[in-house]
């Protein structure tokens, strides 16, 4: 795969990433939920950049993971680069890319958004708003695609978890997460091909 081709996914991915998040944060107020169907829904949260609302604690954590991210992003461009120059397999070409585009994406939320947009409780967001919410490498990142395809309470019978409310699937998340998610599955599902030995 060529290095254009490359920059040509990253860009796709980032572009749909930041459409959908600027779109719903100026078009949702927080928490604020539409039902597709009864098993998706677009369901507007922040979150400061780690699953499921993970943070690091302290006055500086989220300037340390947006600072560790920036790191990591530069680590996977030239894994990246270095791949495409060695010809290395495409499935891990597609993988990178989509691994930096992501985490790109979420990065441009937490470098960006808090001295872009105002706050989003209780009232729609303005972009470039003269009264942001936050700071530069403080912005929360915008989640919205959740699947809660099934709820209920397991059977007594399981170890463990059984008779405990239960829901699949939880997580609310969003393009960039994605990207990442499909570039991580494609490396363990078509490891070989990824990593082929010579």
């Amino acid at each position: 795969m060529s290095l254009r081709k490359a920059y040509f996914l990253i860009f796709l991915v980032l572009l749909v990433d930041q459409i959908s998040k600027i779109y719903v944060k100026t078009n949702f107020i927080l928490g604020e939920e539409v039902e597709v169907f009864n098993w998706f829904r677009i369901h507007f949260i922040e979150n400061e950049g780690m699953a499921w609302g993970t943070k690091i604690p302290g006055e500086y954590g989220k300037l340390i993971l947006t600072v560790f991210r920036i790191f990591a992003v530069f680590g996977i461009g030239y894994w990246l680069a270095d791949s495409i120059k060695k010809r290395h397999s495409t499935y891990l070409i597609v993988s990178i890319a989509l691994i930096f585009a992501g985490a790109a994406g979420n990065i441009l939320d937490s470098v960006f958004y808090g001295v872009i947009f105002d706050d989003s409780t209780n009232n729609l967001a303005t972009l470039f708003s003269p009264q942001p919410y936050g700071t530069w490498f403080h912005g929360l990142v915008v989640d919205m695609f959740y699947f809660p395809i099934w709820e209920g309470n397991l059977p007594a019978w399981l170890p463990f978890f059984g008779g405990k409310h239960f829901m699949f699937f939880n997580a609310i998340f969003n393009v960039a997460d994605m990207a990442i998610s499909t570039g991580v599955g494609i490396l363990l599902i078509f490891n070989k091909r990824a990593f082929p030995k010579n």
